[in-house]
């Protein structure tokens, strides 16, 4: 039986977006309600919000959005479509990547992108080749409750993304 091929979520970006947050690929949750880190129990936005001192686990999906772009933050997934049975990276089968360099093109702005959970580091670095050295590259940890890490070990790393946004 061949699987259906799953499609991912459209970039949340602007031109002025000095910040990329880029993860792998949509979990079940997160597709089905078609907003990223969709699952009520993924640390993403309670990460990002104390990160970057924004309340945006308090808000309304569109609300998020909205402080995301107003703070120059972007988002996206460096897998566009992909294979998948559940929302464990482990079982991604047939990636196809997002045209990363099309949308960095697009970001004049940009300084840094932080790669969400180690599946996105592994391949977003591999489609960004030499065009990593263009910008701050950070990993974090996954907001997955899947990934065990204790949320203050996670947050130590995720407030990183302040320090490279205020550094130069």
């Amino acid at each position: 039986m061949v699987e259906t091929r799953l499609q991912g979520l459209a970039p949340q970006a602007a031109a002025d977006t000095t910040l990329l947050v880029l993860g792998s690929f949509p979990g079940v949750a997160s597709l089905q309600v078609q907003q990223y880190y969709g699952h009520p129990r993924n640390q993403f936005w309670r990460l990002l919000g104390q990160a970057l001192d924004l309340p945006l686990a308090e808000c309304t999906y569109p609300e998020r959005l909205a402080l995301l772009r107003s703070a120059r933050v972007g988002l996206w997934d460096v897998i566009t479509t992909t294979q998948r049975r559940g929302s464990l990276d482990s079982q991604i089968r047939a990636p196809i990547g997002s045209d990363l360099s099309g949308l960095l093109n697009r970001l004049p702005a940009l300084r840094v992108i932080a790669f969400h959970g180690g599946t996105a580091a592994r391949l977003g670095l591999r489609q960004l080749g030499g065009l990593a050295v263009n910008y701050r590259i950070l990993a974090l940890p996954s907001s997955s409750p899947a990934y065990t890490l204790p949320f203050d070990d996670k947050l130590v790393a995720w407030r990183e993304i302040a320090v490279q946004l205020n550094h130069g």
